[in-house]
């Protein structure tokens, strides 16, 4: 039998089963340590919130050239790319929807 999962639910059921996939909290961490470090952010990975939106007055304050850097840090740190900005404007607005297309991509993939 073939289920069909929408987007919400796909993240939902790799939440539930991660199997070999990295802890949420551990994939998290690793995307913060990520966006400080590849950024070079004056802030540290634990002042970063899985819903502070990156890009914006009202978040990180990230810029285009940022996002391009995400893009290419996410590739070399992840092995997930981004194939184009419309994607790029959905996958990478918070740490927690970076984490949630990652999983998505790694999941596609296997």
């Amino acid at each position: 039998m073939v289920t069909r999962l929408c987007a919400f639910d796909l993240t939902r059921h790799l939440r539930q089963n991660r199997g070999s996939f990295m802890s949420e909290p551990d994939l998290r961490t690793q995307i913060k340590q990520m966006l400080v470090k590849n950024l070079m952010l004056q802030v540290t990975p634990e002042q970063i919130g899985d819903d502070l939106p990156l890009f914006g007055p009202d978040g990180l304050g990230l810029d285009s050239i940022d996002a391009l850097e995400l893009a290419v840090s996410m590739e070399k740190t992840f092995g997930v790319g981004v194939p184009s900005s419309d994607v790029a404007g959905k996958a990478l607005r918070t740490v927690n929807t970076i984490h949630d297309y990652i999983l998505e991509k790694r999941a596609a993939a296997a």
